[in-house]
């Protein structure tokens, strides 16, 4: 039997329906005791070394308030300034941390509002 160059072989495979083609896929297996990965399980897997893919940057950022400190009052105070909540909202707010005071605000604004939750004793965190 001639020894077919690879552009032969396409050429037969090319001629071949698709079900043939699969009957020759699961017979070169059993022959050769190996198996056909998909591409698709190669790409998605990654090449080792290659650059990770970039991680878009974060536009909407949360303020969570992690502890009222000892000036309690005066974080509560704050709490309304950077909210529109009433006292008794603020201070439950306050009493229940860690809570969310801001969410999915400007970066800008989350670090205003950190800094005066801070500035007020405050434990603060931006996510």
């Amino acid at each position: 039997m001639a020894k077919l160059s690879q552009e032969d072989l396409l050429a037969q495979f090319e001629e071949m329906t698709l079900i043939e083609l699969s009957e020759f896929v699961k017979a070169f297996e059993d022959k050769f005791d190996v198996e056909a990965a998909a591409p698709v399980a190669v790409a998605a897997a990654g090449v080792p070394g290659a650059p990770a893919a970039e991680v878009e940057e974060q536009d909407e950022f949360d303020v969570i308030l992690t502890g009222a400190g000892d000036k309690k009052i005066q974080v509560i105070k704050v709490v309304r300034e950077l909210t529109s909540l009433g006292l008794k909202e603020a201070k439950d707010l306050v009493d229940g941390t860690p809570k969310p005071v801001l969410e999915k605000v400007a970066k800008d604004a989350a670090d205003k509002a950190a800094e005066a939750l801070k500035g007020a004793g405050a434990s603060v965190e931006v996510k």
